[in-house]
C-alpha cells in the first residue's frame, strides 16, 4: 500500500494526542486551579492527583478503543511508534510521519486549551500541564521515566500478543492512572516525548526536557529487547494496540498468517 495513502492514519495520530492533551489540560485545571470549586472541595493533593489519574486513564482507554484508535493503532506516542519500528512492524516512512503528527497534535491540543482557558491554564498551579523533574532532581526523574515506560511497553507486548489482546487498552489505561497517582511527583509522568513537547512549546518551560526525549524511548526499547529475547520477534504480531477491528491495518501485520483478527 503506498505510503501517501496513509495520511488518514497520520491525521488520526495527531488528533488522538491532541484530544489527550485537551483532556489533560481540562482535568488539571478542574482539580488543581486554586479558583476551581472542585479544588476547594478536595484539599488532599494525593486524592486530586488520583482523580486526575483516573480521568486520564479513562481518556486513554476511550481513545484506544475508539474507531479512530482502532484504525491508526492508537500509538499517540513517539516512543511506542519507534519501538514498533525497531521491532520491524512499521515502515520507516510511516514511523516518521506518525512521530511528526504526534508532535503536531500535542502542541495543537495544548494551544487550543490555552486559547480557551488563558490564565486558568497558565496559572502556576497548572502551568500548561508541563512535565518537569520533581524534588528528587533530574537523575530520579530519568530513572522514573525509564521504568514506567519499560513497564507500559512490556505490558503492551505481553498482552497484545496473547489471548488477552483485547484487554491491552484497559491495562494501558490502568497503568496511566496508577503512574499519575504514584509516580507523577518524581517526573511529572510523561512516557511520551510528544506530550512533553506539547506543553513545553506552549509554556516555554524546558526544564529537564532532554529526560522526556530520551528516557521513554530507552525504556520502551529495553522492554522490546527483553520481550524478543524471551519469546522471539515472530511473537510480535502487529503494531496496533487493539487489532480486533475491521479497520484497515497499515503495519507489517502477522495476524492474517495466524488466522486471528
Amino acid at each position: 500500500m503506498p505510503a501517501e495513502s496513509h495520511w488518514p492514519e497520520y491525521v488520526i495520530e495527531a488528533t488522538l494526542l491532541g484530544l489527550f492533551m485537551v483532556s489533560a489540560c481540562a482535568f488539571t485545571v478542574l482539580f488543581e486551579h486554586p479558583a476551581s470549586p472542585v479544588h476547594a472541595m478536595i484539599p488532599a493533593p494525593f486524592t486530586r492527583r488520583a482523580l486526575i489519574g483516573i480521568a486520564m486513564g479513562v481518556t486513554a482507554v476511550a481513545l484506544i478503543y475508539s474507531p479512530w484508535g482502532k484504525r491508526s493503532g492508537a500509538h499517540f506516542n513517539p516512543s511506542v511508534t519507534l519501538t514498533f519500528l525497531r521491532l520491524g512492524k512499521i515502515e520507516a516512512r510511516d514511523a516518521i510521519a506518525y512521530v511528526v503528527a504526534q508532535c503536531i497534535g500535542g502542541i495543537a491540543g495544548v494551544t487550543l486549551m490555552w486559547l480557551a482557558l488563558r490564565g486558568w491554564l497558565a496559572d502556576p498551579a497548572v502551568e500548561f500541564v508541563v512535565t518537569v523533574p520533581g524534588g528528587g532532581g533530574e537523575a530520579v526523574a530519568f530513572v522514573a521515566e525509564l521504568l514506567i515506560s519499560f513497564g507500559l511497553m512490556a505490558a503492551v507486548l505481553v498482552l497484545s500478543n496473547s489471548s488477552y489482546a483485547s484487554r491491552t487498552g484497559l491495562v494501558c489505561g490502568a497503568l496511566v492512572a496508577a503512574y499519575i497517582t504514584f509516580e507523577a511527583p518524581l517526573s511529572g509522568m510523561s512516557m511520551n516525548p510528544a506530550r512533553t513537547l506539547g506543553s513545553a512549546a506552549v509554556a516555554q518551560v524546558w526544564t529537564g526536557f532532554w529526560i522526556y526525549m530520551v528516557a521513554p524511548i530507552l525504556g520502551m526499547l529495553a522492554a522490546a529487547e527483553l520481550y524478543v529475547r524471551a519469546r522471539g520477534a515472530h511473537r510480535v504480531f502487529c503494531a496496533k494496540l487493539h487489532h480486533q477491528s475491521p479497520a484497515r491495518c497499515i503495519f507489517h501485520c502477522g495476524y492474517a498468517a495466524t488466522g486471528r483478527s
